[in-house]
């Protein structure tokens, strides 16, 4: 008999079967990571196709430092105190990438209280809005004027896969992280595309139409990013020009994450907060275990859902339909063990599930499914 706990949510969930029908998929053990506060200067102190950050804004200039919002675990605090040490002398403007999410809570994002310049960003209101053009995939480019009224724009994030854009982070950060809601939806229309997917970069179209839009921010700009490894740690950081740089981050990060096994029948995805806390943000595990289940088969996502499904119609079609069951096989279906209840679950596109079903046949258990670029083998 083989006993798991599952990442679920404020606790984890217990799986019991015979181990001779499970398989449990884990990414690469990772060693132990060295300090951030060690990553990020060495990553500072040698830029990646960029002047050094120090030698890009003078005293008393703006600087735009783009941080990620509640929904992302990341060393904010960490970035925000070495940028402070390069740049002493200039006057900050600290604003949280939200992208569709709107306003978020600003508890625990690492902001010092001394910096009282702060936008919540909120991509649904188009007040604070400016328009830079339209991309070649037809992407209207509306972003926060803090972007462009700035001297320099520093975007901060973390590289982790990303079901469709590839990797997080990197230009992310600007657009959608800065963007309107409506205009982010007219990228994350390119999810259906076949190279729109995690792990892959080079000839995305959800990525690369995110490049294209910040092409048209003419503002400086600087990147810094951790690069995590599947354990959920910060391995490395990068720093410099936000193309390269990325590159740089997106080549290290991808052994790192990804996973290979035969399709199996069953697969049980799960994951922890915050990609548990809601349906909206748990679509992800479903999105990354798609590729390991059987024609027919079934996937079981593990997510407690604590703060509910987020925007039905938004989650039922702008995910579930174009983002996440085109990528399932032929006749396979997902179920959602969570603490949401049926009526609510029925709602959606995807099934209710009061339990993890018996395991009978050959399974696969994927714990922190959404951190993972799963490739099927035959």
């Amino acid at each position: 008999m083989m006993e798991l706990e599952l990442p679920y949510g404020r606790t984890p969930l217990r799986l019991a079967g015979d181990a001779r029908h499970i398989d449990v998929l884990r990414a690469p053990a990772m060693p132990a990571p060295r300090a951030i506060d060690a990553l990020v200067a060495d990553a500072l102190a040698a830029p990646i196709e960029s002047k050094p950050v120090s030698a890009l804004a003078r005293s008393g200039e703006r600087v735009t430092l783009v941080l990620s919002d509640s929904t992302r675990n990341e060393p904010r605090a960490a970035f925000v105190s070495a940028l402070r040490r390069e740049l002493p002398g200039v006057r900050w403007t600290i604003a949280i990438a939200t992208g569709t999410h709107g306003p978020s809570p600003l508890d625990g994002l690492g902001i010092p209280p001394d910096l009282p310049t702060i936008i919540n960003h909120d991509g649904h209101s188009d007040r604070d809005l400016v328009e830079l053009g339209t991309t070649s995939r037809g992407t209207p480019v509306r972003v926060h004027r803090c972007v462009v009224d700035a001297d320099l724009v520093i975007a901060t994030g973390c590289i982790r896969p990303h079901y469709f854009a590839g990797f997080g982070a990197g230009v992310k950060a600007i657009f959608p992280g800065l963007g309107q809601a409506a205009a982010i939806r007219m990228n994350h229309r390119l999810k259906t595309e076949v190279g729109s997917r995690a792990g892959i970069v080079v000839g995305n179209p959800c990525r690369d139409d995110l490049v294209e839009a910040v092409s048209f921010v003419t503002t400086p700009t600087f990147l810094l990013n951790g690069v995590c490894g599947s354990d959920g740690h910060v391995h490395a950081v990068v720093a410099g020009d936000r193309i390269a740089a990325f590159a740089r981050g997106a080549e290290l990060a991808r052994p790192w994450f990804t996973v290979r096994a035969r399709p199996a029948p069953l697969v049980i995805a799960s994951d922890a907060l915050p990609v548990s806390a809601t349906l909206y943000q748990a679509s992800k595990i479903a999105a990354a275990a798609a590729p390991l289940v059987e024609p027919n088969g079934e996937l079981v996502v593990v997510a407690e859902c604590a703060d509910g499904v987020g925007p039905l119609e938004i989650v039922n079609e702008a995910i579930l339909r174009i983002g996440v069951l085109p990528r399932m096989p032929a006749g396979a279906r997902i179920s959602l063990v969570s603490a949401l209840p049926r009526e609510l679950v029925e709602q959606t596109l995807v099934g209710y599930a009061s339990s993890i079903p018996p395991i009978a046949d050959r399974t696969l258990v994927i714990p922190w499914a959404s951190q993972l670029i799963c490739e099927a083998t035959s």
